[in-house]
């Protein structure tokens, strides 16, 4: 695969030194978010709410996967089973998106972004280590995760699936009738439909297609920004005032994994032309905002809004990960700032931290598929 830093200038051993220092930041450095509980369990701990997010923990599984790190690998998963995976009721088969660090449930219901994280790294662990017995059978149960996702609601099971039955789209959660553009990850489903149960095959397949169209509906023509919470046309959802946390029909802190995944997805299937113009709009619009990193937040059309960034550092690094897709006048100076820029170290440093390793790995090649 392409490195990136090597185009800028960066040495293979300084590339290797810098993400192994990443890793151990997160994992065992001061400042730290994975922490180990109860002999043979770990959770990540998202530091801006306190709490453990189906989000954060398959991140966290992710980043070992990527890595050889089977021992935090294991924690992890054990940690999601015991606490956050749901056996009864409309939700069972699915995990609950948020728990106290302590274990104890703040919710319920899901997050499909978890299910699929976890799914695709649980495909990885098995092609890396190979399958092991019970909750450590990985591709068994990754297959079961896929089924669940797609097949909730038909009889006997209850409850309401993931993707949208109609347009193969991913939901915001289960029990709506719009999406989150960040959770659009076209080349896991393609990975999917290799790995899933037989009968589930042309349902990824034509997920990771319309996945692909849809994401270039919900990039703005101009500026390649996307909303947080959008509708299946790809306009920004308004939703109410008093739901969902606040707003989010604007450019803020979940839509700025949507280039960084499309990165990914350029990275393991190849680049299109559209894909190449949403990451020159997107370069070209932050380069031209001096003080994107604080003020990064903006209507899909440009619009400044009056709030500042509360991922900056998360947002430069999904920018730097376009220079993956099309490699402009801006994208050197996106990835060195990227590489002179420190992780954070403060209470938002979770999420941060999390598109800061996947950007080291993916601009290093080193974000594979085994």
């Amino acid at each position: 695969m392409s490195c990136i830093f090597e185009k800028c200038g960066y040495t293979q051993d300084e590339i290797k030194l810098r993400i192994q220092d990443t890793f151990h930041q997160i994992f065992y450095g001061k400042n730290k978010f994975y922490n180990e509980v109860e002999n043979d369990m770990a959770y990540i701990e998202d530091t801006g709410n306190n709490d453990v997010r189906t989000e954060g923990i398959s991140y966290g599984m992710m980043i070992c996967v990527q890595l050889d790190k089977k021992a935090e690998f294991d924690r992890l998963w054990k940690w999601v089973n015991k606490y956050m995976y749901i056996t009864e009721g409309e939700n069972k088969g699915y995990f609950a998106w948020s728990c106290k660090t302590d274990g104890t449930r703040n919710s319920n219901g899901p997050a499909p972004d978890g299910e699929e994280f976890f799914a695709m790294a649980l495909i990885f662990a098995y092609k890396r280590w190979g399958n092991g017995e019970g909750i450590f059978n990985y591709l068994g149960f990754a297959k079961q995760i896929l089924h669940d996702c797609i097949h909730k609601g038909e009889m006997p099971q209850t409850g309401e699936p993931m993707w949208d039955k109609n347009n193969n789209l991913i939901k915001f959660i289960p029990n709506c009738d719009f999406t989150d553009p960040s959770y659009h990850l076209p080349h896991f489903y393609e990975l999917f439909s290799k790995y899933c149960n037989t009968e589930d095959i042309p349902f990824w397949k034509t997920a990771a297609k319309n996945s692909r169209l849809y994401l270039q509906t919900a990039c703005h023509k101009q500026t390649g920004l996307a909303a947080e919470y959008a509708n299946y046309d790809g306009s920004p959802k308004i939703t109410p005032p008093d739901m969902y946390g606040g707003r989010h029909d604007w450019f803020y802190s979940d839509a700025y994994r949507v280039i960084s995944n499309i990165a990914v997805d350029v990275l393991w299937f190849g680049v299109n032309d559209w894909q190449k113009q949403i990451a020159k709009n997107i370069q070209t619009f932050f380069a031209e905002k001096e003080n994107y990193m604080t003020d990064g937040v903006f209507l899909i059309d440009g619009t400044k809004l009056d709030k500042k960034a509360l991922h900056p550092v998360g947002l430069l690094a999904t920018l730097a990960q376009a220079s993956i897709i099309d490699f402009n006048e801006y994208s050197k100076n996106f990835v060195q700032k990227l590489w002179n820029t420190p992780m954070r170290n403060d209470d938002r440093r979770y999420y941060d931290n999390c598109l800061y390793m996947f950007a080291f790995l993916a601009l290093s090649g080193l974000y594979n598929t085994f």
